[in-house]
């Protein structure tokens, strides 16, 4: 009985802490950009010096 309560215990500390990461991330700006993370991988960029390089040999 004893090990169902401390785990219990143990359930409510951790949903708890990660009930404030959660806040904090929230807080800190962490989920403001919702749009272009989805859209970064269809968006051209410039090849480096490296890239064209190996493709001139």
């Amino acid at each position: 009985m004893e090990v169902i309560i401390l785990l219990v215990i143990l359930a409510i500390a951790v949903a708890g802490s990660f009930l404030v990461a959660f806040f904090w991330a929230t807080k800190d700006g962490q989920f403001d950009d919702t749009f272009s993370p989805a859209v970064r991988i269809l968006m051209d960029n410039e090849p480096t010096e490296k890239v064209k390089k190996n493709q001139r040999s």
